[in-house]
């Protein structure tokens, strides 16, 4: 008696979302859900739905123009490599050398067969 398995060939594949990689989607769904408690906060604190409407509108044009533009440029893990390299120094300042000499050395081992 014969089996038929299926083999998943996309498991290692980043998700992938209508252009959108892998974290992009979190941040995008992150910053529409804070667009969406933005919205009723500022009609409810008092301001006109004039001026709501067209700034909430604008602010979620730019956000899906900024995170499909991050998406396209940077890939799947880009974005948090070149975070990464800006975060470091671009060079060391060494004062004295102290670090160094202080710098306890392993004893050689000398080999049992070897001549000294």
């Amino acid at each position: 008696m014969s089996s038929i398995y299926h083999i998943n060939k996309g498991v290692s594949k980043p998700i992938e979302f209508r252009g959108l990689k892998a974290q992009y989607i979190a941040y995008l769904a992150i910053c529409l859900v804070l667009l969406l408690i933005s919205f009723p906060i500022l009609y409810i604190s008092g301001l006109s739905l004039f001026i709501v409407l067209p700034l909430i509108i604008t602010l979620g044009t730019a956000l899906f123009f900024t995170v499909f533009h991050l998406s396209h440029r940077f890939g799947e893990h880009g974005l948090m490599k070149y975070l990464a390299k800006r975060g470091l120094p671009d060079h060391l300042k060494f004062r004295s050398r102290r670090v160094f000499t202080s710098l306890k050395r392993k004893p050689e081992i000398s080999h049992p067969h070897t001549k000294s």
